[in-house]
């Protein structure tokens, strides 16, 4: 049943299942817990069912297709994916019904069912987790196609300006919505990737892992090509023949498709004694694993998207109290502040000294880590990002039943 007073919201998302992805699980939540119906369309990750009620969370699957890495490998996947997700979005809206079509990005391409609906007479919220034209290039390292990047700048913009409002993640994707896609600030809402701290917590840590060595360093989260982990493997191995390291063992925890190339590398680097893939982990062993660890790394190099980008990961180390290394990237810095060491953009030498450096002063790394808890939990924590999120839904509410527009002003301050 619908709560008194809220909206029946459809969530469609295509690069990720449900609820494995930290945000579309956080915000179907605080929507459901503020009275307003939440259905999930998602890929599967191939043991869940079609359909499934978590949390009051009304959760269909579809199966997913191969990862892509190719056009026509990209073709095929978000061809197949908006395909299903359209009977599927049939199903549900003679089902259930939905007033509110909520598309989590990327791909962009699912404005076009957003589109439809919208022409029902439904209103259309784009939640933009990443800036698909940069992904893009990040991905294919700056060698992507010139028409392929102006085809995804095209369905952002058509995105942007067909919803009724756009939530973004950060300022930096907020000014891009306003100056590339032509959005009025008041159809903007920022609502931040803060980690919830029910779920984000330190836990006994993992005695194999400690015994491993003196110093362990982890890393957690996707292992795209643009993510960075090949930088850090070849930090580490700076670390080992040119600073003369071997006091340490790495834990890569996450998976994705640079996957094969990463462990690759490592066997060539010859790092095979130092580092760890574990792959994707339950929140169990992940939380034993980071809370083992004494530093942190966010490796993500520098670009037109990680430039402008803000990580789950990072936000996940300041909740546990880690002290973090990363390049100098102005979303990082936003974020993190005192909490993480700074080193030069996409040098790898230079990262590995930094490394060295916090091995070697546990009381740098012991400020460093409270500096972050204390700033996750007064700023950015995800309890204050969901009043921001509530506000959109209260002003689209308020706006569908006076038939007008929504025009919900964003409160987003810089903290």
């Amino acid at each position: 049943m619908k709560g008194s007073g809220g909206s029946r919201v459809l969530m469609l998302l295509e690069n990720n299942t449900y609820p494995q992805d930290p945000r579309v699980q956080q915000e179907a939540r605080a929507l459901v817990d503020s009275g307003h119906q939440v259905s999930v369309i998602c890929p599967s990750n191939g043991s869940q069912p079609w359909h499934e009620t978590i949390d009051g969370v009304h959760v269909y699957r579809f199966p997913a297709p191969p990862a892509a890495n190719s056009f026509l490998g990209y073709f095929w996947e978000y061809g197949y994916s908006m395909f299903a997700t359209l009977v599927i979005s049939l199903f549900v809206l003679f089902k259930k019904g939905f007033d509110v079509a909520h598309l989590h990005n990327p791909p962009d391409t699912l404005v076009l069912i957003a589109a439809l609906y919208k022409l029902m007479g439904k209103r259309f919220v784009f939640d933009q987790h990443d800036l698909s034209p940069e992904l893009y290039y990040a991905r294919f390292n700056n060698r992507g196609n010139q028409f392929v990047y102006r085809v995804l700048v095209f369905f952002e913009k058509l995105s942007c300006r067909l919803a009724d409002h756009v939530i973004t993640t950060n300022e930096s994707y907020k000014r891009i919505a306003m100056e590339r896609d032509g959005v009025p600030e008041a159809r903007i809402t920022i609502v931040r990737n803060g980690p919830d701290l029910n779920r984000v917590r330190l836990v006994e840590p993992d005695p194999d892992l400690r015994h491993k060595a003196k110093t362990i360093i982890a890393y957690a989260g996707a292992m795209g090509f643009q993510d960075g982990v090949d930088y850090l493997l070849r930090a580490l191995y700076h670390l080992v023949h040119d600073l003369g390291r071997t006091d340490f063992y790495c834990v890569l925890m996450g998976r994705g498709a640079a996957w094969g190339c990463l462990q690759k590398l490592a066997k060539e680097l010859a790092l095979e004694s130092y580092i760890w893939f574990t792959g994707w982990l339950p929140d169990t062993e992940l939380m034993r694993y980071l809370s083992t660890a004494d530093i942190c790394v966010d490796p993500d190099p520098s670009s037109a998207y990680n430039d402008r980008s803000t990580t789950i990961k990072m936000m996940e180390y300041m909740a546990l109290g880690k002290p973090i290394v990363a390049f100098d990237l102005p979303e990082h810095r936003f974020t993190a502040q005192a909490s993480a060491t700074y080193v030069r953009p996409n040098d790898e030498l230079e990262f590995a000294r930094a490394l060295a450096q916090l091995m070697d002063d546990p009381l740098q790394r012991k400020m460093m880590g409270a500096f972050g808890r204390r700033r996750v939990e007064t700023a950015i924590a995800w309890q204050h990002s969901v009043p921001h999120l509530l506000e959109t839904y209260s002003g689209l509410t308020e706006a569908r039943r006076a038939g007008r527009p929504s025009l919900t002003p964003t409160k987003e301050k810089r903290v």
